[in-house]
């Protein structure tokens, strides 16, 4: 062969061997947990946030004028009813009274004598032995004393209503807060605050719902669920779990339109005043549908704008060219793994698992270790190991 053929055969081999195309590199399967999901009977709560509210409280007010002459408790103690809290001023109201206690004898002896002498003048009259005149005058006379010790009484009444509430007492057992007046003040009757006072044992608990949850706390407040130990459970402001179980006392009148959602005031014991009105809590309403959830780990979801999805596992059929294998080594096909996206509808979340609504079926295997390593169609392959998990209650 001379050599510019041999030449021009080794420069077409070059340009044939150039033309070929390279093959791009398989993509190396991600190592992760798999979990088949499977329903199960699930105890959880539905989470809401509360506020502690007293079932009674009243602000203290003066229904008289005068300066404060005593302050007879101790700021945010624990009082009983008509126990002694306040006292303004008494010297006036004494001596009203006093002066109302004088009008009346002096009345009730000007009755006594004018009763007497209207006695003497009808039966004088009646014997025609008195001027008709006189009889008329006695009888007027009886009338305006009767008329002056009623209001003698009257008059005696109001210096005595007065006079008592001179003294301010608590209407009803409860906790007493800051005094907003101090001795020597002057309280204006119907104006001044003196004081709050609330009940503490129960104690209230309020919280919202949305209107489409009002059927299902109607049927608990009429006994129509079946019953159930911890239906209502609170968390305290430390996270701390409080010691006693509620019920339901009163669901609102009406709904908010603005927001769609009602009150539900619940009750619970208080009796070592561990909550106080106004108290942030968490109220727990442990869930009466004993019908199967789908549970899975929280850590297989991943949020991508605001939607949920999990990584599906299924398994395809592969070919040597697609294994990036040689058919002189490998079986003409074989199976392999891979992810893929799958849209879901979250419920309630049971820390470390969640409920699933929709998306996912009985007998579903989901990545539930390393999605971060994922996208959609990613190759797979099944640790060893691999474990299903169980829903825990959270409380």
């Amino acid at each position: 062969m001379n050599k510019p053929i041999l030449i021009t055969a080794i420069i077409s081999c070059m340009i044939i061997s150039s033309c070929k195309k390279e093959q791009p590199p398989h993509p190396q399967a991600v190592s992760v947990n798999l979990y088949t999901v499977k329903s199960q009977k699930v105890i959880y709560y539905d989470r809401y946030t509360a506020t502690a509210a007293a079932l009674s409280q009243v602000n203290l007010h003066p229904q008289v004028q005068g300066y404060i002459t005593g302050i007879f408790f101790k700021e945010g103690s624990f009082v009983k009813k008509g126990e002694k809290l306040y006292e303004i001023d008494r010297t006036i109201y004494e001596n009203n009274y006093n002066a109302a206690l004088a009008n009346l004898n002096a009345a009730e002896s000007n009755l006594k004598q004018s009763q007497q002498d209207a006695t003497r003048y009808e039966y004088l009259n009646k014997n025609r032995a008195v001027a008709k005149q006189i009889y008329d005058h006695a009888i007027a006379t009886l009338e305006n004393s009767q008329s002056a010790y009623k209001a003698a009484q009257e008059a005696l009444k109001t210096a005595k209503t007065n006079l008592d509430y001179s003294i301010i007492t608590a209407p009803f057992d409860g906790s007493i807060g800051f005094s907003q007046v101090k001795l020597g003040d002057l309280a204006a009757g119907g104006a001044t605050l003196l004081n709050t006072i609330s009940t503490v044992d129960p104690m209230g608990v309020d919280f919202l719902i949305n209107e489409k949850l009002l059927p299902y706390f109607e049927n608990i407040q009429d006994n129509k669920m079946p019953p159930i130990d911890s239906l209502f459970t609170l968390i305290l402001p430390d996270n701390s779990a409080y010691s006693f179980t509620g019920k339901i006392s009163v669901i609102d009148r009406a709904v908010d339109s603005q927001t769609g959602s009602i009150r539900i005031r619940l009750v619970f014991p208080n009796p070592k005043h561990a909550l106080r009105t106004g108290m942030s809590l968490v109220v727990l309403v442990h869930n009466l549908d004993l019908t199967p959830q789908l549970v899975i780990p929280y850590s297989a979801v991943v949020e991508e704008m605001g939607e949920y999805f999990v990584y599906q596992s299924k398994d395809s059929v592969m070919s040597n060219s697609d294994a990036g294998e040689s058919s002189s080594t490998a079986s003409p096909q074989r199976h392999a793994l891979f992810a893929f996206q799958r849209k879901i509808s979250l419920g309630a979340i049971i820390e470390p698992n969640v409920i699933i609504k929709k998306g996912l079926k009985d007998g579903d295997k989901i990545v539930v270790a390393g999605v971060q390593s994922l996208h959609n169609g990613s190759p797979i392959t099944q640790k060893e190991g691999s474990s299903n998990v169980n829903a825990r209650t959270t409380r």
